[in-house]
Parts: structure tokens; sequence; C-alpha cells
């Protein structure tokens, strides 16, 4: 498809070059019009033509109404159109249409998914992948080493492995990397609980038969009631256990080995229970930051920065840098200031922030930095950038907040074990416990193979496509229902038409028919069913390059469904085993393995496991 779009923009773009030299009085300076500077987009109605191209940029230099420009384009480029053998020009009303020829058309499609394989998708109109040379690290998830992953971790990481992907498939160098949140008072109040608690019993979370996250979020809760006490009954509480795990954090800064054992021990636990859900759920990172390495890292540039005049000493000893020309005035009017290191000369988070990005930039030089992290913080990063650009960092402009709306579930289902946020392992137990539940019912069991793997696959497509169908700037609630339908716009369907076509490829080869990709066969394929899949087909490049631009996986997401149902079209009105002639059998048959070829790329790129069986 993108072959004819540009073959129709440098048609439209000559044609109306000839336009404005024949309407242009002679003596007067005729203004021509570049190919690339022509706008061709898909026609809203089959009926008028396949691409259009609208006249509207050109009224008012010609002073003529767009449908009369449309009328001269148009008779001008048929002529182009026709010597090319590209289709046939029409007018209708201010753009210029083409309807394609089927047959000239569909062959290069075709053949480039045919040839091309897992690698479709990733080159451009012009034959080279569009990211070619850029270097992107991708920042997600950004886990804390008190708590297990949440629902709210299953959007960051969908978004942060899906844009990794997708930049990928697109030919940037990808360097996924992640911040693990693994000091700070947080921290110490699961510590404490744990030596309150669990250790005098020697627990631990093999011994309790728990994931070690899952222990140690435990034990955090359990500090949660130990210091407010019992609802209702303030008598229970321990307001001293706060002071407690303050002394903890400082002894663990001050290097305290017993503290320094424990804490590391905690650690090993949670990483390992988190790592095992980055593996269950596809995700991956080329480098680990944590934030006990990192969080003194920005002292020696805020004394830099201090040095140079960037920043101010306030009367308070606090270091200081004026952000209202990033973030506007206050709401009382007043010029916003940022503290960048505390009176005590201690830092906050903003400090380690600012030496992390300067010390991956020396790490891995990126040409772009993606950081995938709610909309709460959007105010966090309006403020780095904009220090980072005051001293003088000449890659600042290529950093990037993919800033994503939250996500709830409805009214109190599926509440985690700790009652207060939804456990990604629980949401993702029960999404698979209800998948196996529909297979069994449906007697699927025995024909899909392992039935608790498909169930498990069916889950993390139901889950990672609903969390990336939206925008990720929406809010969403998060339905587990929805998202199990077997029909409409969800993953479980999207994977059931994979192993719909993939039965019916089955199916066609029992029967003794193969696929035939020759441009003859391909000609055959001219019924409106078959075209408006071919065209949607062809789209598969450009929706990834876009989607690669903007760092928006939703727009392959709408992309797959929209070829799920142009394919289920096709395959109630164009019969492959019963078609009219052999040859028109091998081409449908390969049409339809170009589909599944183009559904599995797409599905990979939005993290939905692709199912032989279902």
């Amino acid at each position: 498809m993108a072959d004819s779009k540009q073959d129709f923009k440098q048609i439209i773009a000559e044609a109306v070059n000839e336009f404005i030299k024949q309407k242009t009085p002679d003596g007067q300076e005729i203004q021509t019009v570049e190919a690339e500077k022509i706008v061709v987009q898909s026609a809203p109605d089959p009926a008028m033509g396949d691409l259009g191209s609208p006249m509207f940029a050109f009224a008012k230099a010609l002073r003529m109404a767009p449908p009369q420009i449309a009328a001269g384009v148009a008779e001008l480029a048929a002529e182009k159109a026709k010597a090319k053998g590209l289709g046939q020009v029409l007018a209708v009303g201010p753009y210029v249409n083409i309807k394609l020829d089927k047959a000239g058309a569909a062959f290069p499609i075709l053949s480039a998914i045919s040839s091309q394989g897992k690698n479709y998708g990733s080159l451009n109109k012009d034959g080279k992948k569009p990211f070619e040379g850029r270097k992107v690290m991708v920042e997600y998830s950004s886990p804390n080493t008190n708590k297990p992953l949440h629902l709210g971790h299953l959007r960051n990481d969908a978004l942060g492995e899906s844009v990794s992907r997708i930049l990928k498939m697109a030919g940037a160098e990808v360097y996924r990397t992640i911040i693990v949140n693994n000091r700070g008072i947080h921290i110490c109040k699961s510590m404490l609980a744990y030596k309150l608690f669990h250790e005098a019993k020697g627990d631990t979370p093999e011994s309790l038969g728990m994931k070690g996250d899952h222990f140690v979020g435990q034990c955090y809760v359990e500090f949660d009631r130990y210091y407010k006490g019992e609802k209702d009954k303030p008598e229970t509480a321990h307001p001293e256990a706060l002071t407690m795990a303050e002394e903890m954090l400082v002894k663990w800064e001050q290097g305290d080995k017993e503290v320094r054992a424990l804490w590391e021990k905690m650690n090993k636990w949670t990483l390992d229970g988190i790592n095992e859900s980055y593996a269950r759920t596809g995700m991956g990172f080329e480098k680990y930051y944590y934030e006990s390495e990192t969080y003194l890292l920005g002292k020696e540039t805020i004394q830099q920065g201090l040095d140079k005049g960037v920043f101010y000493k306030a009367d308070d000893g606090s270091v200081r840098i004026d952000v209202t020309e990033a973030v506007g005035k206050g709401k009382d009017g007043e010029p916003q200031q940022k503290v960048l290191l505390r009176k005590d000369g201690t830092s906050v988070y903003i400090t380690q922030d600012l030496g992390t990005a300067i010390k991956r930039h020396d790490d891995w030089p990126f040409n772009q930095m993606v950081y995938v992290v709610a909309s709460e913080q959007n105010y966090h990063f309006k403020v780095l950038f904009y220090i980072l650009k005051k001293l003088g960092f000449d890659w600042t402009d290529k950093l990037y907040h993919l800033s994503y709306g939250l996500v709830n579930l409805p009214s109190g289902r599926m509440k985690s074990r700790e009652g207060t946020v939804v456990d990604a392992d629980d949401l993702i137990d029960n999404l698979r416990d209800e998948a196996l539940k529909a297979i069994k019912e449906r007697g699927r069991d025995d024909e899909v193979g392992n039935a608790e793997e498909v169930a498990e696959k069916v889950a993390l497509g139901a889950l990672h496509y609903y969390l990336l169908q939206a925008t990720p700037i929406k809010d969403m609630l998060f339905n587990p229902e929805e998202s199990l339908s077997f029909n409409g716009n969800t993953g479980p369907y999207l994977q059931y038409m994979g192993a719909r076509i993939n039965s019916i490829l089955d199916k066609a080869a029992e029967a003794g028919i193969k696929a035939d990709g020759s441009a003859q066969a391909v000609s055959l394929l001219t019924s409106e069913d078959e075209w408006t899949l071919i065209k949607q087909l062809g789209e598969f490049p450009a929706v990834v390059e876009k989607a690669a631009e903007n760092l928006d996986p939703s727009g392959v997401a709408a992309f797959i469904y929209e070829v799920a149902k142009d394919f289920s079209k096709f395959y109630q009105t164009c019969s492959i085993v019963n078609a009219q002639s052999p040859e028109l059998a091998g081409a449908r048959l390969y049409l339809a393995q170009c589909t599944l070829t183009v559904i599995r790329n797409a599905l990979e790129l939005v993290l939905v496991p692709y199912l032989e069986k279902m």
C-alpha cells in the first residue's frame, strides 16, 4: 500500500503543478509543489476510491474553490495514472481520489509480507527502517523492594515493553532500563516488621510457601497495622514504631553490618519474586539501576551547578533553583522554587534523578530517553528536564516523559492479599483461572493441548491488550470480565482469530490446496472483501512507524482488531476450499497465510501470546 500511496503522491504533485502552471498568468512567478507536501489518505468510502488527496491547500493561491481544483487536477492525473497502470482517478467534491488497480497493488503488498515474514512491518514506504541508527533508552516499571508489583505496575510494564518492541521493529537500537527503589524509610518499615514478627521464628518465604515479594509485602502491611493499631482501638497502636524505623534507616546509611545484612536478604527475596513476575509477563531489561547505588550521584552535579550560578543557596542553607519558567507561577502568583539539597546537605529525589540521568547517558549515549512514569509525576519531569537543560547537557531535548493515566478495577473486585492494592500475581492468577474455566466449559481442554498453559497465555493476552488498547494518557478502568471475552475488541478474540486462521491453513492443506503467491494468482483477488483485507495488511508498516513516533501502542492494538474483522468478513464471503477454481483457492490461501503473519507480528508488539489452538 505504501508504494501505491507514493506513486499517487507523485502523480498528484505533477498534476497540481501542471494545473497551477495553466492557471498562472504569463509573467507571474509559478509556485511548484513537492510530492512530499501532498497529503494522501485512505478514502472513507471504497465506492469513492481507495486513496484521496484534498485540494483545500491550493484554494487561496489559485483563488478557486477546492472542487474546481479537484476536477482540473483529476483530469490531468487520470492519464498519468493510466500510463502507470495505477488505477482510475476521479474527482469527488474537493478530493482527487483513485480506485487502485487491485491486481497491480495487491501483489507487492502480499509478496512483501511473504518474503519479509517476521520482519514485515519494519520497513517504511522507501524500503528503509525509519528509526535506523537511533539509540533509544526506555525506563519502565520502577518497583519498590517492600512490596510486590501491583495493577499500576502492570500498565507501566505493558507500556514500557510494548513501546520498546515497537521501537525495535522500527529499526531503533533499544536499551531497556529499570530503577529499583530499594532504600528509604518504607524499606525499613518492612525490615522492622520482619524483626518484630518473623526473625525469632526463622520465617522465610520458602518456609511459609510464599513468593519473596509477597512475604516482604506482608511485612510492610504488618508494620502499618502495628504502628496504627486495631481499628477503633487506639490503645493497640505503637507510635514508637516509626521512630524505630527511622533509627534503622540512619543505621543503614551509616553502614551498620546487621542492618545491611537484613536489608540485603529482604531485598533479594523481593527481587527474586518480582523477577518471577517479569518472566511470567514477558518483561526484560538490559540494565538494572538501584536507588541504593544512585541516590548520591547528583550531589556533585548540584555543586557544579552552584559554582556556575545555575543554582543558589537559600537563606536556610538549602540549594535551590527557580523553576517558574518550566512550570509557571504558583497558585499564589509567586515564583516556584525547587529544593535540590536540604539545608543539612542531604539529597532529595530529584538530586538522584539528575545524577542517574547523567550516568545513564555516560553508560549508553542515547539519542532518546523515554521515561514511562504515571501522570502524577508530570511536574517532576518538567523540572528534571529543565534543570538538565540549564546545566548545559545537549541531549536534554531528547528526554521524553511517556505519561500515562491511572488504572483501577471496578468496585473492590479481586482485592489483593494486602487488602489495599491489586496484587499483579493475584490478578493474573484470577484471569488464568477464569480462562481455564471457560476452556473447560467449552469442552476444549483436550483440543488445545496443555489447557493450563493456554489459559495462562489467554490471561496475559487479555490483560496486556486491555491495558494497551487505550491511549496512554487516559485514566482507565480494568474490567476483568470484559478483558476475557472471546467476542469483540479483546486479546482473547484476537488470539482466537489467529488460532482460527491456523486451523484454516491446516484444513486447506488436508484438502490438498497449496498457497499460490504468483502475480497471476494474486490478480484473481478482486472481490471487495479480499481487497479490503489486502489494503489493511498493507498499512501495517505505517502503523508501526506512527506508533514508534508517538510512543503509543494503541494504534497497533486497533489495527489488529481491524485486520481480524476484515479477515472474518473475507472468510465468510470468499471460500478457500470451495473456491471457483484451484488457482483462486491457492491465492486465497496465500492471503490467509499473509494475514496470519501480520497478526502474529502485531500481537508480538502488544504482548499478546499467539496460540495455534484455542
